[in-house]
């Protein structure tokens, strides 16, 4: 009996969790911007659920295995997101206060600000993201505190800006590992 060890590669989830966030942020993001009425709410809830929620908790817990804490934590929180975003729609949302709401758009923009200091030894991309992302939470927070349409449009505007950075970065990493070599340029890291 031999001792070989068995090599396993385990694939990048990241794509995957990327393309969950970005298609359904973009769906909401639309109506936040104007684009559309709260009527089209109701294909953003099924797939905040299926693809938004589920696809970035699958994600999420592929990204463990592979050691990426930042990863895991990133996915699985942002799933989470859109299952409590919602079942908040679903359910709750005549029964929530404006402000409270404000709360909790400010502190997913509390937890977005420090993971994007998390990528500040990463991908340009991914930065970029993350940016994008708080901004666009801070907006929207500030809009249901202020009761400001303008700010509300404006974080819709952010989510789309966000929506569209993921999407760019989930497509990188498809295609450039599948063709072994840079096509879609993320940006290198910082050095050292």
């Amino acid at each position: 009996m031999s001792n070989e060890q068995v090599q396993t590669k385990f694939s990048n989830p990241a794509p995957l969790g990327l393309a969950g966030f970005a298609l359904t942020t973009w769906l909401l993001s639309m109506i936040n911007a104007g684009w559309f009425s709260g009527d089209a709410m109701n294909m953003v809830l099924a797939v905040a659920l299926a693809y938004g929620g589920t696809a970035q908790m699958i994600a999420g817990v592929m990204e463990l295995p592979r050691g990426n804490t930042f990863g895991s934590t990133a996915f699985i929180s942002y799933g989470a997101f859109w299952w409590s975003f919602a079942l908040f729609v679903l359910f709750l949302h005549d029964k929530v206060p404006a402000a409270f709401v404000g709360w909790y758009l400010f502190m997913w923009g509390v937890f977005t600000f420090y993971m994007w200091i998390a990528t500040w030894r990463a991908a340009r991309a991914l930065q970029l993201v993350f940016l994008a992302l708080w901004i666009t939470f801070v907006l929207l927070a500030a809009g249901e505190w202020s009761g400001y349409a303008a700010l509300h449009v404006a974080g819709g505007y952010g989510g789309l800006i966000t929506a569209l950075l993921a999407f760019y970065l989930s497509a990188a990493e498809v295609i450039n590992e599948t063709h072994q070599r840079t096509v879609l340029p993320v940006g290198a890291p910082p050095a050292g």
